[in-house]
């Protein structure tokens, strides 16, 4: 009897400390912000104005 006692309470112990992984999918949904600033407009008129720049004041 001792010997059962002994097995139940290993079990017991066994059970209660295996791992449990669960993979589970967010309840609300994953919002990634970029804070990106498009200015290819402005970027072609500074490279335009520029090689005007260069052109009518040669700087080699």
């Amino acid at each position: 009897m001792k010997h059962v006692c002994w097995a139940a309470g290993l079990l017991i112990v066994m059970v209660a400390c295996t791992p449990k992984v669960a993979v589970e999918a967010p309840k609300e949904p994953i919002t990634i912000n970029l804070n990106i600033k498009l200015d290819a407009d402005v970027r072609l008129r500074v490279e335009e104005k520029a090689k005007d720049d260069v052109k009518s004041n040669p700087i080699f």
